[in-house]
């Protein structure tokens, strides 16, 4: 097959920058981000053979000899991009055990622009998150975003790379699908949202807040607003908001994982318009 080729060990040039996949920073600074497993990878093969801000963003993939029959048809599908076979004991080498499934791909990372009312305008369902920055939260919320309907994820201060390899697998490719920007300046860009018709509905656990299931219908479009477990949202960013919203919980806990209470709300504010 044209475009594969079976290289013996990383010190091969044309592979050289898979010895980085372990250090995010040496990956951001070359303008790079890793991708791991069967499934991302062919969903970055897939998006990046599309017209938009991802078309040709995979430079390469690289996959054991069991992975490479298993995705034969699929790189055969990307003869544009170049497949390094190696051997198995080389590929847990990469990062230091098999999690990746024998299967790595390097991509060239889009550029993340700051929120404009031009972006904002067309869409209904917009999250917003300050300060969170564990890669499980972040992958987490984009594949909620996917699952229920967000168009947009913008990320505030302090927020994580939704292209840490961590965060990719998390989200099962869900940060390549669901378009990013920064939320900037913070919290002014709340009001740009506003401004732009979004209702901006801020979820925590304070119980002052309005029960979610009493949030009733309002603008077609809503910004969900969520922070880090433990700090949450910050007052500067509660007092930009237009509602506060809490989920009712049994007391057995004080508050929920950032995505699932994010899941929780994305469906409640899907339902309330829709229906």
């Amino acid at each position: 097959m044209a475009g594969v080729n079976h290289v013996a060990d990383l010190g091969d040039p044309r592979v050289q920058d898979y010895r980085i996949v372990a250090d995010p920073h040496a990956l951001e600074a070359r303008g790079l981000f890793v991708a791991e497993g069967r499934l991302v990878v062919a969903r970055l093969l897939e998006t990046s053979a599309r017209p938009g801000p991802w078309f040709g963003a995979t430079l390469s993939v690289l996959l054991s000899p069991s992975a490479f029959v298993q995705m034969e048809p699929l790189v055969a599908a990307h003869p544009d991009v170049p497949v390094y076979v190696v051997p198995q004991p080389i590929m847990n080498d990469v990062v230091g055990f098999n999690i990746h499934r024998g299967c790595l791909a390097l991509a060239r990372r889009p550029e993340m622009r700051a929120l404009t009312r031009e972006m904002v305008e067309p869409l209904s369902r917009v999250v917003v998150l300050e300060g969170v920055n564990n890669p499980d939260n972040i992958g987490g919320v984009f594949r909620s975003a996917a699952a229920l309907g967000a168009d947009l994820v913008a990320l505030g201060p302090s927020c994580g790379d939704p292209l840490y390899r961590k965060a990719v697998r998390t989200s099962m490719g869900a940060t390549l699908e669901i378009p990013c920007a920064r939320a900037e300046p913070w919290p002014g860009v709340l009001a740009l949202l506003r401004d732009a018709g979004y209702l901006v509905v801020a979820l925590t656990p304070n119980a002052d807040a309005l029960p979610l299931p009493r949030l009733t219908p309002g603008p077609p479009r809503v910004a969900l607003l969520a922070g880090a477990e433990g700090s949450g949202l910050s007052e500067a960013a509660l007092a930009a908001a237009d509602v506060r919203v809490t989920i009712p919980m049994s007391r057995r806990v004080d508050s929920l994982n950032v995505s699932t209470a994010l899941a929780i709300a994305l469906y409640h504010v899907s339902v309330s318009v829709t229906s």
